[in-house]
């Protein structure tokens, strides 16, 4: 099965308009109980999350996953740093290109493959506010065009 395909949990569009997505890494992520349980629910955010390289390990970090309704007293705290696990030579890849000036990693999406949750990683750099204008005049141009097409045939 190619990578970032199963059963989409959460997405981050807004991703793809803020930044150039480079190159999309799969990790697993590590998760507890009620994690997992409120996340096969549908109840997990990735807008505001950002995956870091630190000591050697890949952490997410902002990543909102609600807490668990039967989870009483066991359950997690929702903002809480989460590992995601990954190889050596691909950690070390990672490093190297967060480490140019302006590439980010950034979750894209949270999905199930084969009963296991991963995760969908991608080198970014930053989009300018004139490179947003431009894909979104793009975007409409396009739209446009359909519809021409559409009430052509």
């Amino acid at each position: 099965m190619p990578k970032g395909t199963g059963k989409v949990l959460a997405q981050n569009r807004k991703a793809s308009h803020d930044y150039i997505i480079e190159e999309t890494i799969e990790a697993g992520i590590e998760l507890k109980g009620t994690e997992i349980k409120s996340i096969r629910r549908g109840s997990a955010n990735l807008r505001d999350s950002y995956a870091r390289v630190y000591k050697g390990e890949v952490f997410v970090y902002n990543m909102h996953i609600a807490p668990y309704e039967e989870g009483n007293r066991f359950n997690h705290d929702p903002l809480r740093t989460r590992k995601l696990l990954l190889k050596r030579k691909q950690i070390d890849k990672l490093f190297g290109q967060t480490r140019e000036q302006g590439y980010t990693l950034v979750p894209l999406k949270l999905y199930i493959k084969n009963g296991y949750c991963k995760m969908l990683i991608g080198v970014a750099k930053g989009k300018k506010d004139y490179d947003k204008r431009h894909a979104l005049k793009a975007k409409e141009a396009k739209r446009e065009m359909d519809r021409a097409m559409k009430e052509r045939y």
